[in-house]
């Protein structure tokens, strides 16, 4: 089975990060990550990157509820940068909340909303829908 190239995580959780970096490793999911602590630091960081098209992440997992740019303002924002390069996002929440799976819903963005914690099933459920693409 092939892997993602690069998967982004956008979360202020540390331990939520290094949980998903290791499920990721176990699952062998990607050859490399990108992490970042919030919206801004994630926009700051992949906006110059989308626009050159290179090392443009294949997939975000996106935290909603973060400091200084929650992941919604992220998208907001990240929803206007010209890519070359299909991204998929996946909402990944602590939150069970419907009116934030429903807000998910009307980003056409967002392939799915997922309840944390994230397992190596789940993983390989991503990983087979995009490697479909």
């Amino acid at each position: 089975m092939n892997k993602i190239d690069v998967a982004c995580i956008i979360d202020d959780d540390p331990i939520f990060v290094f949980g998903a970096k290791r499920m990721m490793e176990l699952s062998d999911f990607c050859d490399s990550f990108m992490v970042f602590k919030n919206g801004q630091e994630a926009l700051n960081s992949l906006k110059p990157i989308m626009i050159a098209g290179e090392n443009v992440p294949d997939i975000i997992l996106l935290d909603i509820n973060m400091p200084i740019m929650d992941g919604w303002q992220f998208l907001d924002e990240f929803v206007k940068i010209e890519s070359h390069k299909l991204l998929t996002i996946y909402i990944v929440s602590s939150s069970i909340d419907p009116v934030d799976i429903n807000r998910a819903k009307r980003y056409k963005t967002i392939s799915n909303y997922i309840i944390k914690p994230i397992s190596t099933d789940t993983l390989k459920e991503i990983l087979q829908i995009e490697l479909a693409k």
